[in-house]
């Protein structure tokens, strides 16, 4: 499964499962006059929202490179993860001016709950849960950084749930704990969004290639053109889809042109064959 299937595959399980669990919620929240279910309820469909977005993204990802983007269209898993965090992060600003309207009122009624709404909760914790770990599943096994966004939705919305059940609990005893609890969801869905936006934007700025990717492409070089010296200068510039190592090799001074540009073209199959990156080299001469 690559990228592109992975995200199609997650986004459309995701959709279906969590725009029946949205509607769950927002009956029982009608019903009670719940602000944390109906909030938590908003969250769920918000994963379906941003699942719509990651099956789009996945759609947009499989378009061939072309003239205007030599590169691919990779990135739009980053663009998508984005827009994802974004719209955690307006519907948990909502959830908390709702939280706080709430806590401002003099006194309360507290929410009456039956036991539909704590079943409803569970059910919603283990599945949102299950969805999570299959969405890490599938990020760990094609790498997307989308789909992996997309997971952190559904582990934010699991311990929301939880929250929300811990209320139908105890809410009998203290009026304003659901007030409370839907001002934790929005702190959740915050903490969610600023964990993708930052993951998202270090990528899209750039990275420098790891220490151990570094270590293995020398020691593979090294072990196969004893010749080639002093490797420096790494640059790695990944567009999800592709990526592009530039480096730096020093070979011997008396070289001929034509056996150093073989080396060089030996060196950047190798390199695309065993990490499927395209590498471009630079030759130097040995002082």
């Amino acid at each position: 499964m690559d990228k592109v299937q992975g995200g199609y595959v997650e986004g459309i399980v995701s959709i279906i499962i969590n725009t029946i669990l949205a509607a769950a919620k927002f009956w029982v929240g009608a019903i009670t006059g719940s602000l944390a279910m109906i909030a938590d309820g908003w969250h769920t469909l918000s994963d379906s929202i941003s699942s719509v977005i990651l099956v789009i993204a996945a759609k947009l990802m499989s378009k061939k490179a072309d003239r205007e983007h030599p590169f691919g269209h990779g990135r739009w898993e980053q663009i998508a993860a984005l827009f994802m965090a974004f719209l955690l992060g307006i519907i948990g600003y909502d959830f908390l001016k709702q939280a706080v309207e709430k806590f401002g009122k003099s006194e309360g009624e507290p929410v009456v709950f039956g036991s539909l709404a704590l079943a409803i909760m569970i059910i919603s914790v283990l599945v949102k849960e299950g969805l999570a770990q299959y969405a890490f599943y599938i990020a760990r096994a094609t790498d997307n950084e989308a789909v992996k966004a997309d997971g952190w939705h559904h582990r934010s919305d699991a311990i929301a749930s939880l929250l929300v059940v811990l209320g139908i609990l105890f809410v009998q005893d203290y009026w304003w704990l659901d007030a409370a609890l839907a001002a934790i969801v929005a702190l959740f869905l915050f903490y969610a969004a600023w964990e993708i936006i930052q993951e998202t934007v270090t990528k899209m700025l750039g990275e420098k290639p790891n220490d151990e990717l570094i270590q293995k492409i020398t020691a593979r070089i090294t072990s196969t053109h004893p010749e080639a010296l002093q490797l420096h200068h790494f640059h790695l510039h990944d567009y999800v889809t592709q990526k592009e190592l530039t480096l730096h090799i020093r070979l011997p001074r008396d070289m001929t042109i034509e056996k150093s540009h073989e080396i060089a073209s030996e060196i950047e199959d190798m390199i695309a064959g065993n990490f499927g990156i395209s590498a471009t080299i630079h030759v130097e001469p040995l002082p």
